[in-house]
């Protein structure tokens, strides 16, 4: 009797364990791509890599069904539809983004839980304005106006850019006073089905290096705002993000423990050349000191991080109470709870 190819027998396992009664196969498929791309511990038995024709079927059909496809959808229609079309996408785009609020700064969480008060919240930040954009791919450009836009694009706040920063490069543009703008990028983008069925194999599994990257250094990040140990690395790796402005873009695209419907979409945010060369910049900063888990003058490494992180969640000021200071083992605020 001939031999089961151990590959087929961890697929099979691997498999099992992403599936459950009741479960679309499709999802439990995502779980397994987003898996096998992650790293392997030390003689642990690698995952096999599912059929990618399988991972694009399932990508595609978590797409066809995801919020962002269906507002495309819409703001195409609304083209030919008049007045009535255009206020009911706009109503739909509303809703759907006005759900969203920026988290504040990991900087400003931290000096609050080491202050002992209340984390603050970021109520500035708005993004009903980026129904714009949306009107934009289905409307086009023209119809919304550069002023519109101005206030989508500055929704983000990457490279600290204002709306009036913002409406004088895309006014520029208009004039011929610029670098011309390819708004057809802006339609073909918001397509994701359609990038997921133009991108080739190797392009998916890229892709999906470049996100798990990402969300590997947006973690690191916004884990500073809850106490990480601070180390030069890390501090080295803060700097070259905020020197590129992306944090609030990496905040508004990244999940740190993405579903398989959210990790769909931002594998297709990371087909973009734009992440990608942002993953290789980060990279590079990471291979110029990669001792991110180790502090300074402990030579436990990262048993000692760790028990640094405890230590300092620990000893927590609870706000309120003695003026902030710290409180004896065991006693936590109910409202931090």
């Amino acid at each position: 009797m001939d031999a089961v190819d151990p590959v087929v027998v961890e697929s099979a396992a691997v498999l099992a364990r992403h599936l459950r009664q009741g479960r679309d196969r499709r999802l439990a498929v995502l779980e397994w791509f987003a898996e096998a791309g992650m790293g392997v511990r030390p003689g642990a038995v690698p995952v096999p890599e599912p059929a990618i024709g399988t991972v694009r079927q399932a990508l595609v059909w978590v797409l066809e069904r995801s919020v962002s496809q269906r507002l495309v959808a819409l703001a195409r229609s609304a083209a030919g539809a008049g007045e009535e079309g255009q206020d009911a996408l706009y109503a739909a785009a509303g809703r759907v983004l006005g759900a969203y609020r920026g988290a504040a700064h990991p900087a400003l969480v931290r000096a609050a839980l080491e202050a002992g008060e209340d984390v603050p919240v970021d109520a500035e930040r708005d993004f009903r304005s980026m129904v714009h954009l949306v009107a934009a791919v289905g409307l086009g450009v023209q119809e919304v106006g550069t002023d519109a836009l101005a206030e989508a694009f500055a929704a983000f706040g990457m490279f600290g850019l204002t709306v009036e920063d913002w409406a004088q490069m895309l006014g520029a543009a208009e004039r011929g006073e610029g670098p011309p703008v390819d708004w057809g990028q802006l339609q073909q983008h918001a397509d994701f089905v359609g990038q997921v069925q133009r991108a080739g194999d190797e392009e998916l599994v890229r892709a999906r290096t470049v996100m798990i990257g990402l969300r590997g250094f947006y973690g690191l990040y916004v884990l500073h705002g809850l106490l990480l140990p601070d180390t030069p690395a890390q501090a080295a790796l803060r700097r070259r993000i905020d020197d590129l402005g992306v944090f609030p873009l990496l905040d508004h695209v990244m999940a740190v423990n993405p579903s398989p419907r959210q990790f769909a979409e931002l594998l297709v945010v990371c087909l973009e050349p734009f992440y990608d060369n942002l993953y290789e910049t980060l990279m590079e900063q990471l291979a110029e000191d990669p001792a991110v888990f180790r502090v300074p003058g402990d030579e436990t490494g990262v048993v000692g991080f760790g028990e640094a992180w405890a230590g300092a969640v620990r000893d927590l000021p609870v706000p309120g109470r003695d003026g902030g200071a710290g409180v004896g083992p065991g006693e936590r605020s109910a409202k931090r709870s």
